[in-house]
């Protein structure tokens, strides 16, 4: 989690604690067939099943990665919004002036411009990240699990689950100009559209000259970017087809797993009956308990089951509750945080007041 708690053990058992007792279940059926009805061929040979865990492993590692690829690619690109607001705010404060203009305009009155298109952007950063946390089909499944919703509802809150988007960009443009943008569909897209119009109509007005108007131009070109990049990954998911497949095999191995580990755990107690068989004194108490342990032995691989199993399992859960780094989750790219951090950072710039205060997160967890 980027700039955020480090997530506790604790935490992780307690989410995954429905599936470790779903693993102990599992892991114990297996071994009273084994053990108690005495079906001694009830086993697989350990050989193939490494084989097929191997294969698992492979596919849970390339899930991930290509989880975290998505993930990291997100973050890249509000890193370059980051970036481009601050340039944009910064051409706006010096490019827009009287140096070229037709008329004469204060000092008040050219801080109202600046003003005007830096509180524009944030209206865009706004609509962009309340498109960003719209929900997906492909999310729904991912948010709707019982972990992930206790999780939640214990532990943070998503804004723009909670706050309107009327009432979010409220300030930032006027109620007419929202009225139109928002009976549009791509209202982030409609907001830079609106940018570039004014831009021109300033330098129609004489207060950018050509080149400069040219270079603002650019970095509007750069923000269409930015938001294309971003709706690629909200709009095409990590593909089914690996998801649903190594989801598949995980549980075929997860499965198949207490009876390829029961005949190694078996064997050991043979050994251990081999070895007290030599032991001087047949008659104590203690001797008798490990006898009775080492016939017994075999209950031991219900643990050391569930062990693998949660190890395989949680490596799935990880990649499948990150591939889709904007859904509002708590490992996903914190945008409503670093969208506050750059309304403060580029309203600063203008000399700006009534600037609002960074975030306070509940449990550290940054959103």
């Amino acid at each position: 989690m980027y700039t955020r708690r480090i997530f506790p053990v604790a935490g992780v058992i307690k989410w995954t604690r429905r599936h470790i007792f779903l693993f102990l279940i599992l892991a114990t059926i297996p071994v009273i067939l084994f053990d108690v009805v005495g079906l001694k061929w009830l086993h697989v040979p350990w050989l193939p099943l490494g084989v097929l865990g191997t294969a698992v492993a492979f596919m849970v590692s390339f899930k991930n990665n290509a989880s975290y690829d998505r993930l990291w690619e997100a973050r890249k690109i509000w890193g370059g919004i980051v970036n481009a607001s601050r340039t944009w705010t910064i051409m706006v404060r010096d490019f827009i002036n009287n140096d070229h203009s037709k008329e004469k305009l204060s000092e008040t009155e050219l801080f109202g411009i600046h003003r005007e298109l830096v509180h524009r952007h944030i209206a865009w950063l706004t609509a962009l990240r309340y498109q960003m946390r719209a929900d997906k089909p492909w999310e729904q499944h991912v948010k709707d699990q019982k972990s992930n919703q206790e999780f939640k509802e214990s532990n943070y809150l998503v804004c723009e689950d909670t706050i309107p988007i009327k009432d979010a960009i409220n300030g930032y443009i006027s109620e007419e100009e929202y009225n139109t943008i928002f009976a549009k569909g791509n209202k982030a897209s409609q907001l830079l559209g609106v940018q570039s119009k004014r831009l021109k109509t300033l330098m129609q007005e004489g207060l950018i000259e050509d080149f400069r108007h040219m270079e603002m131009v650019n970095v509007l070109k750069e923000f269409y970017t930015l938001q294309g990049k971003s709706e690629r990954i909200k709009n095409f998911p990590y593909p089914r087809q690996f998801a649903t497949l190594n989801y598949m095999f995980v549980w075929v191995f997860i499965i198949l797993l207490p009876f390829g580990i029961m005949g190694g755990f078996e064997a050991i107690g043979e050994h251990i009956i081999g070895d007290l068989e030599n032991h001087k004194s047949h008659t104590s108490t203690l001797h008798h308990i490990q006898q009775f342990i080492a016939h017994h032995f075999v209950w031991f691989s219900i643990p050391f089951s569930a062990l693998l199993a949660w190890v395989f399992h949680t490596m799935e859960v990880i990649g499948e509750s990150t591939e889709n780094p904007f859904e509002g989750g708590p490992n996903d790219v914190p945008i409503t945080d670093m969208s506050r951090g750059i309304e403060i950072d580029i309203r600063q710039l203008i000399d700006d007041t009534d600037i609002p205060e960074p975030y306070v997160w509940n449990n550290d967890i940054v959103m």
